[in-house]
């Protein structure tokens, strides 16, 4: 599964954007350098049903932002992202490529 097939999965699952989602754990303090991945995969397990890999594709945005490594862009493969900046306004926005 690509990085943005997780975030666009978490999107159905929840019904929030990754953005808003990421405005939320802002709001709550998770993205400081203090917090610890484990902490923010118990918040999204709790409050969204989210498991350890689509909370970490959350957490990969929380702390670092919605840069991703180019590794997998433009390969092949069930892992193959589009672009290395990942999309966080919900799929219905996304502009065709």
């Amino acid at each position: 599964m690509s990085f943005q097939a997780y975030l666009n999965a978490i999107e159905d699952k929840t019904g929030l954007t990754p953005r808003a989602l990421l405005e939320i754990a802002q709001q709550k303090g998770y993205d400081a350098p203090s917090v610890e991945a484990g902490e923010i995969l118990d918040w999204l397990k709790d409050e969204y049903g989210l498991g350890r890999g689509h909370g970490m594709a959350l957490v990969h945005v929380i702390k670092k932002g919605p840069d991703i490594g180019t590794k997998h862009v433009g390969t092949t493969g069930a892992h193959s992202d589009e672009s290395e900046t990942l999309w966080l306004d919900g799929r219905a926005t996304k502009p065709l490529l």
